[in-house]
């Protein structure tokens, strides 16, 4: 099967997967559901949580030896220069048990909260992004996850002490025609007596490289006694028929090991599956809701690292007689890089805290860190850039080898970018968050836009929704946001006042959910094609929850006493950042270019603008846009290289 003969799928059915894979119940309340739809619960995020004591002793003790070991064994400037991480620098990692960080002990892994899996996976990644992706897409999207979500007890003494200590894993969904829309998935796995035959080809199989065992996602035919579907398999890398056909480079995480694999008839042991048939796509959401914490965690590390880099060197670099941080231009740009940095801290720490309590769902929150974070970090990095100017796009080499400080800004610049494509672009994050966000609409006036539903269908879904909004509209018009003395406990002596930027995100919400109902009146069934608009709803949330966990982590920084004073500060030049934009996304909901864009996109795509393009020559070699996926033996030479211990 090529690429360009994939089974076609509708637009209707493609959304009715990725629908069914969802999570249709909220069991646990959620603070960022109850911001899209008005709600301000700061009682879900204040006062902070806190881990357990014996959490902060292991959390800690682990990450003093994973210091020492990112300090003296892992050669940053060696991974760059070579594009791989070496072999002895890996087999340490499995050494020091950086494999099972979140693996609970008793399969002889390290038990570490989602809070200090973070931290350590923020360290790991700042002296090597490399390393951090290595770790997190074995941990956070590799076996271990979906095993402890969804594994037999079988799977999980049979797969766990390995990933623990020894075996690395990855997770392979895309494929080369396949990204984030699953439902054209190729990849088969046809039942054969107590097997499954697998076939297909996998795309950007990070950790694939090197990986020993994989979680495969591949699509079931039903049959007599098989429902079928998507459904996740473990899949040994040394089975026969399994093939790393290429080992892709790219313009940052050079050490990533991310491949081409191919499966032709490889043959996986049926209690080797991850739940039943048709649950793949559950599973993999599943195991996303806390997996994608992990990214932004590394990008909290990367803001603190340029803020190392634009303080140190704005002091030392001066311009027309004094440091250029002193210069309102440069000094603006710190104060970013400062503030954003503490509130991606916060937002990443108050999620991987909840988390690890699990008395809220924090599926959006996750989302939206992972949204903002990427996004974030990026801007950051770009910033250090400009502030280092010819230095920060010159190599660390470079710099090293005219005698001067060897600073990777350009290189945390293409490290960086990836992160607002993996593990679901920004663009694909708003949509993904969007539906999220208007879920409580959609259960309750969904069938009123939904032209497939009978006359009877619609007139229930009017009397059930016009229950809904008598209830909630009224809730819309007036809150604790516009009470002068609402949200007092932010504002102590001594300290910048946070409470007006509470009352603001109370304020703000409420304004928020009428947006988001105002648009279902005006677009119903068309809504979901407003994507620009869906978009600027999230980035406002977005911009509200880590208002809202910046000031509580200013707070619980106060009342622990630890740079209560410095917090408060840095959460307040947040929240004024943070309300400039929120304000400006607020006024492009309604005035912006979406339409005319749209216009514009048609006349492209009709060649209508071509003549635009006179002027210049296309270097981009030839070759098909899409690569051919056709199943089948290899015909390339094996690259799979799985790493071992020293002889």
């Amino acid at each position: 099967m090529t690429a360009s003969s994939v089974r076609p799928v509708s637009e209707r059915e493609a959304r009715q997967v990725a629908e069914a894979a969802r999570e249709q119940v909220w069991h646990k309340p959620s603070f960022a559901k109850e911001l899209f739809l008005g709600r301000f619960r700061l009682d879900l995020i204040h006062p902070h949580p806190a881990p357990a004591p014996d959490d902060v002793r292991r959390g800690e003790k682990f990450l003093e030896k994973l210091r020492e070991f990112c300090e003296t064994r892992v050669d940053a400037a060696r991974i760059e220069r070579e594009a791989k991480i070496p072999d002895e620098t890996v087999q340490g990692l499995k050494e020091l048990g950086a494999l099972g960080m979140k693996i609970d002990p008793k399969y002889g892994g390290a038990g570490l909260t989602q809070v200090y899996y973070n931290k350590a996976l923020a360290l790991a990644g700042s002296v090597s992004p490399a390393i951090g992706a290595l770790l997190s897409a074995h941990q956070s999207i590799g076996v271990p996850q979906p095993l402890k979500l969804f594994g037999t007890q079988e799977q999980k003494d049979t797969f766990l002490p390995r990933c623990a200590r020894t075996d690395i894993s990855a997770f392979l969904l895309t494929e080369p025609d396949v990204g984030s829309d699953p439902a054209r998935l190729a990849t088969t796995a046809v039942p054969d007596g107590d097997d499954y035959i697998l076939d297909g080809v996998k795309l950007w199989t990070t950790n694939g490289v090197v990986a020993d065992l994989l979680v495969v996602m591949a699509r079931v035919p039903a049959s007599e006694g098989h429902r079928g579907g998507i459904t996740a398999f473990v899949v040994e890398t040394a089975s026969e028929g399994v093939t790393v056909e290429h080992r892709n480079a790219f313009m940052g995480l050079r050490g990533l090991e991310n491949g081409v694999t191919r499966f032709h008839r490889v043959r996986v042991p049926a209690a080797n599956r991850i739940g039943p048939e048709g649950a793949g796509l559950k599973i993999a959401l599943t195991t996303l809701n806390t997996g994608r914490l992990s990214l932004p965690a590394m990008c909290a590390g990367a803001g603190k690292w340029c803020l190392k880099i634009a303080r140190e060197w704005s002091a030392a670099r001066e311009q027309w007689g004094k440091p250029i941080a002193r210069h309102e231009a440069v000094g603006a740009k710190i104060s970013f890089i400062a503030a954003t940095t503490f509130a991606l801290e916060a937002v990443i720490d108050l999620a991987s805290q909840m988390a690890d309590e699990d008395r809220n769902d924090i599926r959006i929150e996750a989302a939206l860190a992972k949204l903002y974070g990427s996004e974030m970090a990026w801007r950051m990095a770009d910033e250090l850039v400009q502030i280092r100017g010819g230095r920060g796009f010159e190599t660390a080499a470079s710099l090293a080898a005219r005698g001067e400080r060897a600073v990777p800004a350009e290189q945390m610049l293409r490290d960086l970018r990836i992160n607002r494509i993996f593990e679901g672009s920004t663009e694909i994050m708003h949509l993904l968050i969007a539906r999220e966000a208007v879920d409580a609409h959609l259960s309750v006036a969904g069938d009123l836009i939904d032209p497939d539903k009978s006359l009877s269908d619609k007139g229930r879904a009017a009397a059930k929704a016009g229950g809904f909004y008598a209830r909630w509209l009224p809730g819309l018009v007036t809150g604790p946001g516009q009470l002068p003395r609402a949200y007092a406990e932010f504002r102590p002596p001594g300290h910048r006042d946070l409470s007006p930027h509470l009352r603001y995100v109370e304020r703000s919400a409420r304004k928020l959910a009428r947006s988001t109902f105002y648009a279902m009146s005006r677009w119903q069934g068309r809504m979901e094609t407003k994507q620009g608009f869906l978009g600027r709803i999230v980035d406002i949330g977005a911009e509200l929850f880590a208002m809202s966990a910046a000031c509580v982590r200013a707070e619980m920084l106060r009342t622990t006493g630890d740079h209560g004073v410095e917090a408060y500060q840095l959460a307040d030049v947040f929240c004024r950042q943070a309300r400039i934009r929120a304000e400006e996304l607020f006024e492009r909901l309604w005035t912006n270019t979406d339409d005319l864009d749209r216009k514009v996109v048609s006349g492209v795509l009709a060649g209508s603008y071509s003549w635009l393009e006179d002027g210049v020559l296309d270097p981009s070699g030839d070759g098909p846009w899409i690569a051919d996926a056709t199943p089948g033996p290899a015909t390339k030479d094996n690259v799979h290289r799985p790493i071992r211990p020293c002889a």
